[in-house]
């Protein structure tokens, strides 16, 4: 016992020791575990808007409604999770209304995080904007009527002719979710009245109608060339949703339509279908899906074609591929957080410091994704968070910086001074500190440009053996200021204070870009750009322009003053090359001229030829460069088309590219970079080529950043991912080709796309190039990116490849299933998505059946793509009650059945009730009418006073005989506090008490506390065909779904794959009816002479409960037997 006792205290001493360190290495500051998402419904409706946040306590959460704090009410309040509850939404204008974009701030010690924005949105549909309108066509062609309306949610499109609802897809007739009607090889027979019928869960809207009129057509029939009639739109379709490509086309013979991608690449045969007669529909819409595609409509056994193309764009909202990550920073430090964002269409970048947006100031800059601070102070010290947000939603991630302050810091340098020493240099002096200089390690110098925005701020660090630096990376006549920190082991210094300085004018760096154009054959008009601030160095004081013909060596010259970009040459002769180039100066002399340009002047003749283009140039990248043009209005002369020329500064001329008359633009690509390009535009008609547009243009560097001294490593390259499971992703890569033979370590970094806690990001370290990811959630996308390591150098992150996890089939059934009745013969279905995360469904079974079909299993079966969450029900019988539930499945398997839901469609529609009736079971047994339950109600009561007669008559008998009690626990009452035991051959009446439990099988029935029960036990070995005598009671054949009865029906069956329903409770003789307090309380075999064996893991007191019952068996066992059955037979 000692033993005992002590490993008990060991373990205890464990856990009180091990708890605060866990503490430590599982902490988290403050982070979200559910978060709001849009949510759609209807008004008057009650909804929770998710928000859960952990971390230290004490957690407060406030709400926001469209970035201003909500104020709560008794229809809007808190509930304790911190989640925000609607008891009743509101539609109403203004302010008033609830729709709007929700989030959560959670605040701690820490900080304050802000959630992802969630929008609220009431179910609403609005007027048509599109009406059908009637047309006339001929017998045998084709005819097309369409709708468009607005709604919340997406509404259903159906169609009806002459006031009947036509089926969606027939082998003429195709009703295409967006709202059109499609009817191929028009018959007579198709003349009428035809209107649009939209619903969706606020309401249902019909249109005007719209005649047909069919007229005979033209005997014999002429051949006809194929003729798109209605051909596909530019359209933008957001991520996982589905995209309809229309094409319509006539001739004769009829045309066969095929699609294509204008890329060449293969269409997703997977994920797309033809729907109707040449109809492209995407499901399930993914980034590669994008692209333009071509319909092309084909005369049979010809090459007679006609093609139409339209841009299908994927919108994604943003993810991050790169995100901040936690830092640590000694007070007057500095600290840079990066984030990237992909998305379609750009992710605009915004920082929050504890849930308020950041703004620049002197110490604060934005560059781009990049937050840096500088000059930490105590107050910095907050949680970040990046979002990106984009028209699809909006992604956050957070990170933290930490202020570590220390004591005996030195105070700061003094005395900071400043003296220009030449055009890109400026010498910098000061004093050591006043206090603890002795500690100083080293001086840190910053400087940055003191106009503008958004300047980058540049740190060099020197020793403490000096005092004096020179800054010669400056750019001429620019303004700087500048301060200095000095640096200590256990932190840094103030900041001193800021000094002002600036740099002297230069040269200019290089001469203006010209771009020339001839307006007659005697003139060239010249013009340039200004310079930039770091290529004229200072304000350009003067320009001097020279020119000469190609033929002669003489040179002339025109000054011209700072301010002018253009001059006009004239009285120069015609058909005449000429060279031409300009120089700038500023007030320190003059700079590098530029290389001569060559341009023609027009012929002198009397033809009208094109005038020049007016001509842009635009560097797109480092190698790439765009060209724009434009005619002037008053060029009249017919253009066939233009010819373009382009070769770098120094190098022959090559030959021109040929263009059509219509195109206005072109991109020239593969030039090196920082290189200085001449372009020459020219149109041209049936005389000759017109007059020419020059331009020059200089390709920037490829490379923005400083050169370091220690290239890093490149990164690893080809990364290649598999999934292998629904919880496993297979990552290969290479390694770079680099000459060093040291070992490498990989990193794999791994992540959720659009993970907003950088805390929950998985690392992952192998020193080989493989790695098997395991333990990730089910139908996920991830993001990987992998680094190396060699020599205390790492390489940038690999580009970042996208996978996801296998999913798998859903285990629970949809949710919030509605049935409405909109129609005598009509009712309208809506569901929700199965309430567990990350659950991918392709499409929803509905099975539906009136209760005499539900009997025999005949049901009849709907299917809804996984993006469609409403369904009608039509041609429903008038005063039937239908049984209706609906299950989601995937690739993977088909979840469960949802429970049923009962409508009664009512006969009487006259009576001004209200149509909707819906009722869901209750706990599996019906709602039943008003006399059905005053007849239960009596003869519930008849049988409790038969009980209560039958329980008193019991105890009045046994007054007089001994019992000895096998309980002492009177909590159940009198009724229940003594019981006894009786056996007659192998049947058995006994009480039982709910102190002991023993195992049997038995058939039980229901009891409430302080009502006697009787439990009926049958020999085990009886014949397991044979039914119980309760279930011979109780049950009713052929009530069961997937029974016998349903084999000979022509619908699909609960036998087959639609067999999950667990709300109909019609094996109420099961074994699954048993109510669970009984199950647990059975009592076993138990004879009077012979005892059964107990279990040997009894308690001490149902051990000591059996010794007395032995004892009471063994004495007086015959003596009562008789008295006790007596009594029960009575009953």
């Amino acid at each position: 016992m000692a033993s005992v006792k002590r490993k008990l205290y060991q373990r205890l001493l464990f856990f009180l020791l091990f708890l605060p360190i866990s503490g430590v290495l599982c902490f988290s500051e403050l982070f979200f575990v559910k978060e709001p998402h849009d949510v759609t419904v209807m008004r008057k409706e009650a909804v929770i808007l998710d928000c859960q946040a952990r971390g230290e306590a004490t957690i407060d959460v406030r709400w926001l409604k469209n970035g201003v704090k909500l104020v709560e009410n008794e229809r809007v309040y808190l509930l304790s999770n911190g989640s925000l509850y609607f008891s009743e939404v509101e539609s109403r204008r203004g302010d008033k209304s609830d729709e709007g974009f929700y989030q959560c701030l959670a605040q701690n010690k820490y900080g304050a995080i802000l959630s992802q924005k969630a929008r609220l949105t009431i179910a609403s549909i609005s007027s048509f904007a599109i009406q059908p309108t009637s047309i006339v066509v001929t017998e045998g062609s084709v005819a097309r009527f369409s709708c468009k309306i607005s709604a919340h949610p997406p509404p259903i499109i159906t169609w009806e002719f002459n006031r009947v609802t036509l089926p969606l897809t027939t082998e003429r007739i195709t009703v295409l979710p967006s709202g059109v009607l499609q009817i191929y090889g028009v018959q007579r027979a198709d003349a009428g009245n035809y209107r649009c019928i939209a619903t969706n869960i606020a309401s249902r809207r019909r249109s005007t109608e719209a005649t047909l009129t069919v007229t005979p057509a033209l005997s014999p029939q002429l051949p006809q060339r194929p003729r798109i009639i209605t051909g596909p739109q530019n359209i933008s379709v957001s991520l996982h949703q589905s995209a309809i490509l229309e094409c319509m086309a006539t001739g004769n013979p009829r045309p066969i339509i095929s699609w294509s991608r204008a890329d060449s690449k293969s269409i997703d045969v997977y994920n797309t279908k033809v729907l109707g007669n040449g109809n492209l529909i995407i499901t399930d819409i993914k980034p590669q899906h994008g692209g333009v595609y071509m319909c092309r409509a084909t005369t049979p056994r010809t090459r007679n074609y006609t093609v139409a193309a339209a841009n299908v764009t994927v919108l994604a909202p943003p993810s991050l591929s790169e995100w901040p990550e936690s830092l640590t920073r000694p007070r007057a430090g500095t600290a840079r957080f990066v984030c990237h964002a992909e998305g379609v269409p750009t992710p605009q970048i915004t920082w929050l410091k504890n849930g308020e947006k950041v703004h620049s100031n002197g110490r604060i800059k934005m560059y781009n994704s990049k937050l840096v601070i500088n000059q930490i102070i105590p107050e910095d010290d907050a949680i970040y968070q990046c979002q990106a947000e984009n028209e699809q939603g909006s992604v956050l991630s957070m990170a933290r910086l930490i202020v570590v302050m220390s004591e005996d810091r030195p105070s700061a340098p003094r005395n900071i001074r400043a003296d220009t020493v030449s055009s890109s240099a400026i010498l910098l002096a000061w004093e050591r500190p006043l206090y603890n200089s002795d500690k100083v390690i080293a001086y840190s110098v910053h400087y940055m440009k003191a106009e503008g925005l958004n300047n980058e701020e540049y740190q060099v660090v020197i020793g403490n053996d000096t005092t004096r630096y020179i800054i010669d990376d400056l750019e001429p006549a620019c303004n700087y200021t500048f301060y200095v920190v000095a640096y200590m082991p256990m932190g840094a210094s103030r900041m001193s204070d800021n000094v002002f300085q600036h740099t002297l004018e230069d040269v200019p760096l290089r001469a203006p870009e010209l771009s020339l154009t001839s307006r007659s054959p005697t003139d060239i008009q010249v013009s340039w750009q200004p310079l930039p601030d770091k290529l004229s160095r200072g304000r350009v004081s003067g320009y001097r322009l020279s020119y000469r013909t190609s033929s002669e060596s003489a040179v002339s010259q025109i000054e011209l003053p700072g301010e002018k970009t253009q001059h006009l040459l004239e009285n120069l002769q015609p058909d005449t090359i000429y060279l031409l180039r300009i120089v700038a100066a500023t007030s320190i002399g003059w700079g590098e001229q530029s290389a001569w340009t060559s341009h023609r002047t027009p012929k002198a003749s009397s033809a009208r030829v094109p005038l020049a283009p007016e001509l842009h140039l635009e560097p797109l990248n480092c190698t790439t460069i765009t060209v724009r043009w434009q005619l002037a209005p008053k060029n009249s002369a017919s253009v066939q088309g233009y010819k373009l020329f382009y070769h770098e500064e120094s190098q022959p001329e090559s030959a021109p590219l040929q263009l059509r008359a219509s195109d206005y633009a072109h991109t020239i690509g593969g030039l090196d970079p920082r290189k200085k390009y001449h372009v020459k535009l020219l149109a041209y008609n049936v005389v000759g080529d017109g007059y020419q547009a020059d331009q020059t243009i200089s390709t920037p560097g490829c490379v923005s950043v400083r050169d370091r001294l220690v290239p890093p490593p490149p990164p690893p390259h080809n990364v290649y991912a598999k999934t292998n499971s629904s919880t496993a992703v297979f990552l290969h890569w290479g390694r770079p080709a680099f000459t060093s033979s040291q070992a490498v370590n990989y990193t794999v970094r791994c992540n959720p796309v659009g993970l907003q806690n950088a805390s929950l990001v998985l690392y992952l370290q192998t020193s080989v190039q493989s790695l098997l990811v395991r333990d990730l959630e089910p139908n996920t996308k991830y993001e990987f990116a992998i680094r190396l390591h060699i020599d205390q150098l790492s390489s940038p992150w690999s580009p970042v490849v996208y996978q996801s996890t296998l999913p798998e089939a859903p285990t629970l059934p949809p949710s919030n299933v509605k049935v409405t009745l909109i129609e005598e013969d009509t009712a309208l279905i809506s569901w929700k998505l199965p309430d567990e995360p990350n659950v991918a469904v392709t499409h929803y079974t509905i099975l539906y059946a009136s209760r005499n079909a539900w009997i025999a299993g005949e049901w009849q079966v709907l299917q809804r793509e996984g993006s469609i969450t409403m369904a009608l029900l039509e041609n429903l019988k008038p005063g039937q009650v239908y049984l209706v539930k609906v299950s989601a499945s995937n690739s993977m398997g088909d979840g469960p059945f949802s429970h049923a839901v009962e409508l009664t469609v009512r006969t009487d529609l006259s009576s001004g009730q209200d149509l909707r009736l819906s009722h869901a079971f209750s706990d599996g047994f019906y709602h039943l009418d008003q006399k059905s339950m005053t007849g239960i109600s009596v003869g519930v009561c008849i049988a409790l006073i038969c009980i209560i007669i039958c329980a008193f008559i019991i105890i009045c008998r046994g007054k007089n005989r001994y019992f000895l009690p096998l309980s002492s626990d009177d909590s159940h009452g009198p009724l229940m506090s003594q019981f006894f035991l009786y056996t007659e051959k192998k049947r058995k009446w006994f009480f039982f008490s709910g102190g002991v439990k023993k195992d049997s099988k038995t058939i039980s029935a229901s009891y409430q506390p302080g009502i006697t029960v009787l439990t009926y036990e049958e020999e085990l070995s009886m014949s397991l065909n044979q039914p119980p005598t309760l279930q011979v009671l109780l049950g009713r054949p052929g009530d069961t779904e997937g029974s016998s009865n349903s084999e000979g029906s022509h619908e699909t069956g609960d036998s087959g794959r639609y067999s999950h329903d667990e709300t109909e409770l019609t094996n109420l003789s099961g074994p699954s009816s048993r109510p669970p307090s009984l199950t647990a309380e059975d009592g076993g075999d138990s004879d009077c002479s012979s005892p059964a064996e107990e279990p040997n893991e009894l308690s001490e007191d149902s051990q000591t409960d059996m010794k007395v019952k032995e004892s009471v068996d063994s004495s007086r066992c015959e003596h009562e037997a008789q008295s006790v059955s007596q009594s029960a037979l009575s009953v």
